[in-house]
């Protein structure tokens, strides 16, 4: 597995630091660690004043301060990360380099705010999700999960998203400790059980194939409030879901059951991006 994690010097860029410096790792599921800083480029005819020498190691300086300490958290932990840093807009290179580097999972700390204010995530986030179809785990409130085996709720539609998002979870379970606790989650429009059936049998086939046990929500009613409640109150460290939005700053950037859901509780989110 190939974590990218996009650091800035921020308590939020130190969540996913400390969030994945605590997986319970075993030696032979080591992901492969890759520390991203971006730094704003300096203005023209400031750079033109001190040189183009002088602009790169002035860049060179201030990633590598910003760098160091989750080099050195991550070290600790006995993980081995690269690093590198890039000048330009920050979602824009993040999803640059997470797309031509093989990226598997995205691990970003956001303190966005409300649906309201149209960032749910941050504006660096929503553009990250915006530019790439690579996993993003979202952490929020500058808070990273701290069990080591988590509790991971897959919230399901019956679409080719749903599905990846049980794929995911089942082909990277190491990300999730030795002994997590899956649960399938699905709202309907009204109770009806071959219509439950019909949602949550395939992934229940496929944790079974691979030998995962996992527990099932049926609940009724809007599916975007339902599943906000249900993070609410069972507080599941991870809340894993599909999305296939488009564009930047609407409902349609996550689809809608997703933005009302990110917008209503603070659960961090795993999304998929790609079925």
């Amino acid at each position: 597995m190939k974590i990218l994690i996009p650091v800035d010097g921020s308590r939020c860029g130190d969540a996913a630091v400390a969030f994945v410096a605590g997986r319970p790792f075993r030696d032979g599921d080591h992901p492969q660690i890759d520390l991203l800083n971006v730094q704003p480029p300096m203005l023209p005819p400031a750079g033109r004043a001190v040189g183009a020498e002088v602009v790169r190691a002035w860049h060179e300086a201030a990633s590598q301060k910003v760098l160091k300490p989750a080099i050195d958290t991550l070290w600790r932990a006995n993980m081995d990360p690269a690093w590198g840093h890039r000048v330009g807009n920050p979602g824009l290179e993040i999803a640059r380099w997470a797309d031509q580097h093989g990226t598997d999972l995205v691990v970003m700390g956001s303190h966005g705010h409300t649906a309201v204010k149209g960032l749910l995530f941050g504006s660096v986030t929503q553009r990250v999700l915006a530019w790439t179809g690579v996993p993003v785990l979202v952490l929020r409130d500058a808070k990273a999960p701290r069990r080591r085996s988590l509790r991971v709720a897959i919230a399901l539609d019956g679409s080719d998203y749903g599905r990846a998002a049980a794929e995911y979870v089942i082909a990277h379970r190491a990300l999730f400790g030795s002994r997590p606790g899956f649960a399938l989650l699905h709202v309907a429009e009204m109770r009806d059980r071959r219509a439950f059936e019909r949602v949550l049998a395939p992934a229940r086939r496929l944790f079974a194939a691979a030998g995962a046990e996992v527990t099932e929500v049926r609940l009724v009613g809007n599916a975007a409030g339902e599943i906000a409640s249900y993070a609410r109150t069972s507080k599941p460290d991870i809340l894993v879901m599909g999305s296939h939005g488009r564009g930047l700053f609407s409902a349609a950037f996550l689809g809608s059951v997703a933005w009302r859901v990110a917008a209503t509780c603070r659960t961090p989110l795993l999304l998929i991006r790609k079925p």
